[in-house]
């Protein structure tokens, strides 16, 4: 079976050849841990353990290591840690909050049946490579010392924009480029900054006399360096993290050690947007995996049927996340675990699942192919292949909860059914979506979501979506 992945850097899909077949290496940037993991961070880790799994089917076990690091050095992690417990010193505090995240982020990425990868790095363990890395860079007259600051010379590297594609003028045309007065040009990066007082800090580089810290692009590079090597196989990442951090991370590697290549393969995930909309706090659409499993749209929703909704769609692709796409994927699952309940899989994975994704994770075909399996009546294959999927095959744990009391509809009546409570009209309903409506027009996202919650506690079940005009439109329905 040849596997076939489409390179970012080059922009073509080429037959995989590892640099060592006894050694692959994937290298993938994990969550910065201060907050929930939202949906969208869940689709690299879901495409990437999918790639895992086949990597370690075709090269074996031993031979695949996979990275993928944890970030626990950032501002968003400082403020967090300062507002979340004022009270104790700030690295306390940032402990705490890095600490009690990755807890979290694991719980919510097991529940979608992801492996662990080879090793999980933590950036504040790896703080000596990445002085050795801007001491490479400064010797090599790719970075300066600047106001306490070390900086990256993008002016010294005519391969940077290579991986987006991009002219230096398209790239300060997009970015938002930090103005800074010790910046020789306005694309230079920082690898290293002074702390402020009560801040992380370490050691600097560079014959810098204050204790300062990593920027976030070096944290990378002086992990996949630490586990990886100087070269590697493949580096994923989201579609957002093309440039700056991996335009920045491909640059200051290959800079550091003199290579024309940090990894052999660059890829990346498309984005994802949540029924039809760009998902942001200010739309009252962001939705997180924790949310998404203890209560949305109605339902706490097995992991299972998170992680096959996500792989129905090529992982290149943008996708749209949608309540009745889950609900689709819940109903397959359902249909699919009941029938080989019992059934003993089949010791080998089936070609028609391996084909599809050998074709750069063609997941979509891969899950037509489970399809066919299912019709023909091969349900050992099936088993086995779901099994290899990261599936858990068990009916009793794919049961959706409602998050609210159970309801029914009665035809004989314009009166919603529930048990053990009074229950809102057709016409209250209607007259509550139609408030919730206007408040939505003017972008009064607590309104809205305050009238959706009081309706979900009612038991009744909002949609949003689009009619053919692409006009909003809600749609409501009971709890099963």
């Amino acid at each position: 079976m040849e596997l076939r992945l489409y390179d970012t850097l080059s922009k073509e899909k080429r037959p995989f050849v590892p640099l060592d077949p006894v050694n692959v290496r994937m290298y993938v940037c994990g969550p910065t841990v201060y907050d929930f993991a939202h949906i969208g961070n869940a689709r690299p880790v879901i495409v990437f353990d999918v790639l895992f799994r086949l990597l370690r089917h075709v090269y074996g076990d031993k031979h695949v290591t996979y990275v993928r690091n944890i970030t626990d050095v950032d501002d968003k992690i400082n403020a967090r840690a300062a507002r979340d417990f004022p009270a104790l010193p700030l690295n306390d505090a940032i402990r705490k909050v890095t600490e009690e995240t990755e807890r979290q982020f694991h719980a919510d990425v097991d529940a979608l049946g992801c492996l662990r990868p080879t090793v999980e790095p933590r950036a504040t363990e790896h703080i000596a490579e990445m002085r050795a890395i801007i001491e490479k860079l400064i010797a090599g007259g790719h970075a300066y010392v600047e106001q306490d600051h070390v900086l990256f010379s993008v002016a010294s590297d005519p391969r940077y924009g290579t991986l987006a594609r991009r002219s230096l003028d398209e790239m300060m045309a997009g970015a938002r480029i930090d103005v800074a007065p010790y910046k020789r040009d306005g694309m230079d990066f920082v690898l290293w900054k002074p702390s402020k007082p009560g801040e992380p800090s370490w050691p600097s580089p560079g014959g810098i006399k204050v204790e300062g810290r990593p920027g976030w692009h070096v944290e990378c590079s002086a992990m996949s360096w630490k586990h990886l090597g100087e070269q590697f196989d493949i580096h994923g990442g989201g579609i957002d993290l093309v440039f700056p951090h991996h335009e920045n991370e491909l640059a200051q590697t290959c800079c550091a050690f003199h290579r024309d290549r940090m990894a052999n393969v660059w890829m990346h995930n498309g984005f994802l947007q949540v029924e039809g909309e760009k998902m942001s706090k200010s739309l009252g659409n962001f939705v997180t995996i924790r949310e998404l499993r203890e209560g949305w749209a109605g339902y706490a929703w097995p992991g299972d049927a998170l992680r096959f909704a996500m792989l129905g769609t090529h992982y290149r692709q943008p996708i749209d996340w949608t309540a009745k796409a889950l609900d689709e994927a819940h109903k397959t699952l359902w249909r699919w675990y009941g029938d080989i309940e019992g059934v003993q899989a089949a010791s080998n994975v089936a070609d028609d699942v391996l084909a599809p994704l050998a074709d750069d994770l063609n997941t979509s075909g891969m899950i037509a192919a489970l399809h066919a399996l299912h019709k023909a009546g091969r349900l050992a294959e099936m088993r086995a292949a779901l099994a290899f999927l990261g599936f858990s095959c068990d009916l009793p744990s794919l049961q959706r909860k409602p998050v609210t009391a159970e309801l029914r509809t009665s035809e004989a009546s314009d009166q919603v059914q529930m048990q053990g409570t009074a229950a809102p009209s057709k016409q209250q309903i209607e007259q509550f979506i139609s408030e919730r409506t206007a408040a939505r027009a003017a972008k009064n996202w607590k309104e809205s979501d305050r009238i959706r919650d009081e309706l979900a506690a009612m038991g009744v079940i909002l949609k949003d979506g689009k009619d053919a005009e692409g006009k909003p439109v809600t749609t409501w329905e009971v709890a099963r």
